[in-house]
């Protein structure tokens, strides 16, 4: 048996690139409220590529990754939808079993903290896609590249 070690391809060192951007919106927790977000941005052509959803008594904390983020903020602004945006990391990880114990010790070892992460509904490379929400994302990035691993930029994700 073969292990294959992991490529290098960071698409961080491109100057064009842009970081993957989050959008968090906090909702009334009412049937249909999800729905009626996402109905709102695919009637503007702006797909949900990557979507959480922490449930409370009364709110919904919806994180999701937007394909157009600037257009999906544009949207928001438009419509008085409360929002905050924020930048992610997006990492590929090609054997899901070993590559997400090395890419934790990596962030580990680099003394990164992840505040909290969901996998990514798009897989441009058929590869699993995880977004991790990182204290220090400039950093996080690099180390992740260092070790191997392929950190998508918005433009890998976007159509």
């Amino acid at each position: 048996m073969t292990t294959s070690k992991p490529q290098t391809e960071a698409a961080t060192d491109t100057p064009a690139a842009s970081p993957v951007r989050q959008l968090s919106v906090f909702l009334h927790n009412r049937v249909g409220a999800l729905m009626a977000l996402v109905k709102l941005l695919t009637e503007h052509s702006i797909e949900v590529l990557g979507l959480s959803l922490q449930d409370t008594t009364e709110l919904a904390l919806v994180r999701l990754v937007p394909s157009d983020p600037e257009s999906a903020e544009m949207l928001f602004i438009e419509k008085g939808i409360p929002h905050a945006v924020c930048q992610v990391t997006v990492v590929e990880l090609r054997e899901p079993q070993k590559m997400l114990p090395h890419a934790l010790s990596a962030l580990l070892a680099a003394e990164v903290n992840i505040d909290f992460s969901y996998p990514l509904f798009v897989r441009p490379t058929q590869h699993p896609l995880l977004v991790l929400h990182i204290d220090a994302p400039d950093i996080g990035a690099k180390v992740l590249s260092s070790a191997g691993f392929k950190v998508l930029m918005q433009e890998d994700l976007s159509r």
